[in-house]
């Protein structure tokens, strides 16, 4: 019975996916069943619920996820004091991101970082914000990057720091020509949103909503790149991170305009699960995020 053997089972009862769990170690889905009906012959006990449509942990399962988190987790914490005494970053930082952090803000760091700790792999998926908080409750991931960051008992969180947001128009829309623009001004405009259950949506919302503007959603996306084509082609104006269009801004597709009465920041936060043992390369990592870009 080996260690690789419970950290299986326990990335899928965290993930309740034969598939993720597959992934997260590398192996095949048949390699990930044989190892859990390789446990069952060796306790001699039955783990999980076949006949359930609905992925269920027996008693036993139950009794066996409780020891074998608290074995891989003092595996790791060996192995990453280990590396800490002989001064090693080394391993795989696995990383969940919304798509404007990762396109925007990540990848300066992540070259910095990867010049600093060359033989450190960082593996980073690009994820609307609920698969984020998804992926690292269910330890898919190590680290998640979200805006707006959720409190949760189950995570710890990291503050970066936060980001101006500002007024996106086409060139030649009236509002371009300002130096800056008051809320006011927005009230009836065609507007160009993230879609609804999207944070940083919710927050542009409540700001419009609590100054009494009304304004007219005419196309909602889930990612920022799409937002910006949308604003590109005049079908509205939007509001967003000011670090994700100096692109467009350098190309004059698009014109950033500060909002003149209203601080609209929008904080950006590291989550990784509550009592996870981080590695040396996560830690390091992470205090490279929290630098000035």
């Amino acid at each position: 019975m080996q260690i690789q053997s419970f950290k299986i089972f326990c990335d899928l009862v965290e993930t309740e996916s034969f598939t993720r769990a597959a992934q997260i170690n590398g192996v095949t889905q048949s390699a990930v069943s044989q190892q859990i009906s390789s446990l069952e012959r060796q306790l001699k006990s039955l783990l999980i619920e076949r006949s359930k449509k609905k992925f269920r942990l027996t008693r036993e399962g139950e009794l066996l996820y409780e020891h074998s988190r608290q074995i891989v987790s003092t595996y790791d914490s060996l192995l990453h004091r280990l590396q800490e005494v002989k001064d090693i970053v080394s391993g795989t930082i696995r990383v969940a991101t919304i798509y404007s952090i990762g396109l925007h803000d990540l990848p300066p760091y992540l070259k910095r970082f990867l010049k600093a700790y060359p033989t450190v792999n960082v593996h980073v998926e690009y994820q609307r914000a609920n698969q984020v908080y998804e992926d690292v409750l269910g330890n898919v991931v190590d680290l998640g990057l979200v805006a707006y960051p959720n409190k949760d008992s189950r995570l710890e969180m990291v503050h970066l720091r936060e980001e101006q947001m500002v007024l996106i128009c086409h060139p030649k829309h009236p509002l371009a020509r300002a130096k800056t623009v008051r809320l006011a001004q927005l009230d009836g405009q065609k507007f160009i949103g993230f879609e609804p259950d999207i944070p940083t949506r919710k927050a542009v919302d409540k700001v419009l909503r609590d100054a009494g503007i009304t304004i007219r959603v005419v196309m909602e996306f889930d990612n920022i790149e799409t937002v910006k084509r949308a604003v590109e082609i005049e079908a509205g104006v939007s509001i967003v991170p000011d670090g994700t269009v100096a692109g467009e801004v350098a190309k004059q597709t698009l014109t950033a305009v500060p909002i003149a009465d209203a601080h609209i920041g929008r904080p950006l936060g590291v989550i990784y699960k509550k009592n996870k043992v981080l590695s040396p390369a996560m830690k390091q990592f992470i205090q490279l995020l929290k630098e000035a870009p």
